[in-house]
């Protein structure tokens, strides 16, 4: 009873009782986000322990990215079936299993299994909870722009503290302890996530559409493995592609089917009738990709060309981070002076521009310090839009579709992470130069454009949906 009372007093600001709900959802956040991006500064210190190559450090992280944005459209769903905190608990306990498995990994396929196999689908199972429950407590939309916030931000920050926070563990101790740290924050979020109730009652009653959830996944996971394997044949990347993509259309063709017989779809075709959440989930993708690209980019550059440690690669990317908090700290300042579409095009156009800091400097520079103002301009633009984005999404349907949306809203997210990791580290390996790094680079802005055109076409003012 305490959440339900707590939920009719957030006119303005959150009670003490609905801030601590809301500190494991945050932490869960940061954590996921953090194993997405921390292995990029252990490419070095991986490949030698475990006799493996940088391509081999690729695929585990961009299969970790991958299982999450395969499998988050149906983690939604079963939220509805078996419950929102249920769902919650059982990822955490899957991804702190994953987190201890990769930790004591004496080789590249047990490495995948427990960091990309087992913490992904803890990562699917518990993400889209996050999302449901924020939504769900938070019903006022200032208290909800703000909750949002901090879910938000703590994503980002763990994207951008990563590989500092990892390189300091790896420097310190080694790269299996940076798992070791993941258990151990699981272990916490675990406790301080018995305050959480769920709002809704599950539903076990209610169906669960299998064939949907297969096609999707095999779909998305199709369309990256194509793109992973550009570098080696071009044929086999276009047949990937085309196949994953036939698969996507098949998965679109049988829920309409579905839901025309009037059995329940993994995915109401509704969720794409919203133009503007249609615009924001663009922007979502994009962002989650120039982030993850930018830090596998930069990170392998530094440790493979110019021979940095993982302390030293970590330290550079103190810049990204600081700039990420900064803009998160004045995220309230900024949603109240200026629109989301505002906010999610500057966003953008920052980002862009630290990218071509990032071409221009270091290019001219052997000094490490050259990637600083870049990385610090990039971050500090992608945390001016995150909040902005998953608001403009998770707010444009009501109660109802809040299962629906948070897993397609965390596909989409987590599948631009993928995408970013899988183009951007591709052309970098494919030579591991000056030229490639550029061209890596160039290829990120050009796709920045894209979310930057997506954001201008965002409806000027935003009118949140609160209930169905």
């Amino acid at each position: 009873m305490g959440c339900l009372v707590a939920r009719s007093d957030v006119s303005q600001r959150p009670s003490a009782a609905l801030r601590r709900v809301l500190l494991p959802l945050a932490l869960a956040q940061f954590i996921c986000s953090f194993a997405g991006s921390n292995m990029n500064v252990m490419i070095k210190d991986i490949s030698t322990d475990l006799d493996t190559t940088v391509q081999g450090v690729q695929i585990a992280i961009t299969t970790f990215l991958l299982v999450m944005a395969a499998l988050m459209i149906p983690g939604g769903k079963l939220t509805e079936r078996y419950g929102r905190k249920r769902c919650f608990t059982a990822g955490l306990a899957l991804y702190g299993v994953g987190a201890l498995l990769s930790a004591v990994a004496p080789g590249l396929p047990v490495l995948i299994l427990g960091n990309s196999i087992l913490e992904g689908v803890g990562t699917a199972l518990l993400i889209p909870p996050v999302y449901i429950l924020t939504t769900l407590l938070f019903t006022d939309v200032t208290s909800r722009a703000r909750a949002f916030g901090a879910v938000s931000a703590m994503g980002g920050v763990g994207a951008a503290a990563g590989p500092l926070l990892g390189g300091l563990i790896t420097a310190a101790i080694s790269w299996r302890a940076a798992f070791v740290f993941q258990a151990l924050v699981v272990a916490v979020i675990l406790l301080l996530s018995r305050r959480v109730e769920d709002p809704l009652p599950a539903d076990p009653t209610k169906p669960f559409d299998t064939v949907g959830a297969v096609l999707s996944a095999v779909g998305l996971v199709l369309v990256v493995l194509g793109i992973l394997a550009a570098d080696n044949n071009g044929w086999l990347m276009l047949a990937l592609i085309v196949a994953g993509g036939l698969m996507l259309a098949w998965f679109f063709v049988w829920i309409r089917m579905r839901e025309r017989a009037g059995h329940e779809a993994l995915l109401s075709t509704r969720v794409f009738r919203s133009r503007t959440a249609n615009l924001g989930l663009v922007t979502q993708n994009v962002q989650w990709l120039m982030l993850m690209g930018l830090s596998f980019v930069a990170a392998a550059y530094l440790q493979t060309v110019r021979g940095y440690d993982a302390i030293q690669t970590g330290v550079v990317f103190t810049a990204a981070t600081i700039g990420l908090l900064l803009s998160s700290v004045l995220a309230e300042r900024f949603a109240k002076r200026r629109a989301q579409r505002t906010l999610i095009i500057a966003g953008f156009v920052l980002s862009i521009a630290g990218i071509c800091l990032l071409l221009v400097m270091v290019g001219g520079s052997s000094s490490p310090w050259a990637f600083a103002p870049g990385l610090f301009v990039s971050g500090f633009g992608v945390g001016a839009m995150l909040t902005p984005s998953v608001n403009v999404v998770q707010s444009s349907f009501g109660e109802r579709q809040q299962g629906e949306i948070s897993g397609l809203s965390r596909s989409v997210s987590n599948l631009g992470s993928s995408l970013g990791t899988a183009i951007a580290g591709t052309i970098l390996i494919a030579g591991l130069s000056h030229g490639a790094y550029a061209a890596a680079m160039a290829a990120l802005a050009a796709i920045g454009l894209i979310g930057l055109g997506a954001a201008t076409l965002l409806p000027r003012t935003l009118t949140p949906v609160q209930g169905e």
